[in-house]
Formats: C-alpha cells, sequence, structure tokens
C-alpha cells in the first residue's frame, strides 16, 4: 500500500524526471519524447500543488520536504 509520503515523494521525482527529458543538451532523447514532456509539464502539479493537496488531504498526500522544495518548483 503506497504511503502519503510515498505519493508525493513519486509526484515529485516525475516532475523532475520531465525536467530532465525536456531539457535540449540530454543526449538521445527523441524531438518528440522532449516535446511530450514540456506539454505534461505544463499541467503537472508542482510543489505548492501537492502542499495544498497535503493540506486538504493528509490521508493520501505526505508533506512535501525541505530538499524537494528547492528541485520541485516550476520553471
Amino acid at each position: 500500500m503506497t504511503q502519503p509520503s510515498e505519493r508525493s515523494a513519486a509526484m515529485l521525482q516525475t516532475r523532475q524526471f520531465l525536467q530532465h527529458l525536456s531539457i535540449a543538451g540530454v543526449p538521445r532523447v527523441p524531438q518528440a519524447v522532449r516535446e511530450e514532456a514540456k506539454a505534461l509539464l505544463r499541467h503537472y502539479p508542482c510543489v505548492a500543488d501537492i502542499e495544498i493537496a497535503h493540506n486538504r488531504a493528509p490521508d493520501w498526500f505526505g508533506p512535501v520536504l525541505p530538499v524537494s522544495r528547492a528541485q520541485g518548483r516550476p520553471h
């Protein structure tokens, strides 16, 4: 069973993964994948969204750790 903290961490890690895929200098990432990652990031929850979700539904979303805040800010 997924814990709230694991769910929040997975969302932040997915955001970071999409950000990595969208960087132009990453080798061997097809342009179509890069564009899809950018498109998904437009609507993907940012750190603030996850914090709001945690405050409103703490049984589903865990708190965002301070290290995650620095890494998960939207562009």
